[in-house]
């Protein structure tokens, strides 16, 4: 996120530090989604795939609070509410009471579903069915008590209280075919209504900041952070090119939209769907290639090479 924000100050003069650091933010989640041949390949270590599915599954959650923060000094009320006292209650509502409502359905109603099953009052078919409606009621608690939904979502799936293995996979298993089916339809709509809305406003600039996020901004840092652990320089590669952008980048997009309009941010909005359409194709094309590639190198890494199959 910071690296996003320093390297955009140059590029982009004509835009706010707050509207930097929004795009930014939208641009810094990654989704697994679109590495589907890298985390389900025999190829690649265990210890490799799970790091890139669960910052995939994490980040969400992680970015989603500073980009609302961002939206909050944007909004055109700002200025009539920006007192600490807003800011506190904003805070406290956002990250705290709607995380706390969405736990709390997860895992009572993850709870519920458990028992009904024990009890054989709930057949495999309602079982898979329970994640979707205790999302949408984690998200209409929330927001209902002016919380964010999706952040209660989010806590609400950290916690569903389901420890039968069974029950837990039927749920996986669901959710995981529910997840590509709606990542596609997601995809199709943002390649029908929003590439061509922003293809005017793609200059050279918005095409090497586009680049940046995908290489310098996602990868250093990536390497940064894996220092120490001895993998070697092809898995650290490897782990950094794959944080693809996703259905999370377009989502919050969708949250400026419907809360800033479009009006004075097109230019910001356009990078974010070049980056992610950019994201779509180059991830797209590379996740069966070198998840074959590492087969090769994976003799290198004597840290995570025993997990290959």
């Amino acid at each position: 996120m910071i690296l996003g924000v320093v390297l955009a100050l140059p590029l982009f003069h004509d835009m706010s530090l707050w509207t930097i650091a929004l795009m930014a933010f939208i641009l810094s989640p990654t989704d697994a989604a679109l590495g589907q041949p890298v985390i389900t390949s025999p190829l690649v270590p265990d210890k490799i795939k799970e790091a890139i599915n669960v910052e995939s599954g994490l980040n969400d959650g992680i970015a989603l609070p500073p980009v609302l923060a961002c939206i909050g000094a944007l909004s055109s009320v700002a200025s009539e509410r920006a007192g600490i006292q807003y800011w506190i209650g904003f805070t406290f509502k956002q990250f705290f009471f709607g995380p706390l409502l969405g736990a709390l359905v997860g895992w009572l109603g993850g709870s519920l579903v458990e028992y009904a099953f024990k009890k054989g009052w709930m057949n495999p078919t309602f079982q898979c069915l329970a994640a979707w409606s205790l999302a949408l009621m984690a998200y209409a608690l929330a927001e209902k008590f002016h919380d964010n939904g999706f952040i209660a979502a989010f806590f609400g799936g950290l916690m569903l209280g389901v420890h039968t293995p069974a029950v837990r996979e039927r749920i996986h298993e669901f959710g995981e075919a529910e997840d590509q089916q709606l990542a596609l339809f997601v995809f199709l709509l943002f390649g029908l209504a929003a590439v061509p809305e922003a293809i005017q406003h793609w200059d050279v600039k918005a095409w090497a900041y586009a680049i940046l996020s995908l290489t310098v901004i996602r990868m250093l840092p990536v390497a940064v952070s894996l220092k120490g652990t001895k993998l070697s320089r092809f898995s650290v590669a490897f782990i950094g090119w794959f944080g693809p952008r996703g259905i999370a980048s377009v989502l919050y997009l969708l949250i400026v939209v419907n809360e800033l309009g479009l009006k004075g941010y097109e230019r910001a909005l356009s990078v974010i769907v070049l980056t992610v359409l950019l994201s779509v194709c180059l991830h797209g094309i590379t996740a069966v290639p070198l998840a074959r590639m590492y087969a090769v190198h994976a003799a290198d890494d004597g840290a995570d090479g025993h997990a290959v199959s």
